[in-house]
This record gives structure tokens, sequence and C-alpha cells, in this order.
């Protein structure tokens, strides 16, 4: 019943911007953490952002801090992941997950994201 959907990937120039959604239905947010993560071929899912939904503070990794903004938002039951200043090194396929403990988690079908040089 509990599903995560991410929408908002396409093809950009390097520089560009795109928003990523991740609408949830059958449960509630409000109570879990949520993460975005990115997967490229032959590389292990690695997560970039993460947040408490509802909160104003999110952490990121390095290489996206500064470029890529987490935001929720309660009433849509879902969570953003701005991303300004895109690099090709940024291409991949991105996934948010939610979840109250590490053992339960919920995972969208990701949305790819690609950017041209």
């Amino acid at each position: 019943e509990a599903q995560l959907v991410e929408s908002g990937g396409g093809l950009v120039q390097a520089g560009g911007s795109l928003r990523l959604s991740c609408a949830a239905s059958g449960f509630a947010l409000d109570d879990y953490a949520i993460g975005w993560f990115r997967q490229v071929p032959g590389k292990e899912r690695e997560r970039l952002a993460c947040m408490n939904f509802g909160d104003t503070n999110a952490f990121y990794i390095g290489s996206v801090k500064g470029r890529f903004t987490m935001s929720s938002d309660s009433a849509k039951n879902t969570v953003y992941l701005q991303m300004d200043s895109l690099k090709p090194e940024d291409t991949g396929v991105y996934f948010c997950s939610a979840h109250i403990t590490p053992s339960e988690a919920y995972w969208g079908q990701g949305t790819q994201v690609t950017v041209s040089p």
C-alpha cells in the first residue's frame, strides 16, 4: 500500500537546474527520515542528502553541498530535491527513501537525471 514515486528527472545541460519530487501515498511522511540517493551503472547506490520530514536542516555530502537543497511539504506529503549548477557527473538514477528505522524503509522507483556537457 505504501508507495513513493519520484518525478522531475530529465535531460539538462551543465549548469542547469532540476527539481525532483518524491510523493508518498498510503502513509504520512511526517514521522520519517527522508534520503535522496543516486546510482550510476557499475556503482553502489550513494546517499546524497537526508533530512527529517518537516525540518529545515538537512545533511548533504560534499559533492552536492551548496548545489542541492532538500525541502518538504506536509500538505502535499511530498519531499523535494532542488538541484542547481548541475554537472555531468550528477548523471544517474535518483531515488528517494523514507525510513523510521534502518530496517523499515520505503523506496521509490527512481527517476533518470542526465546532464550533458
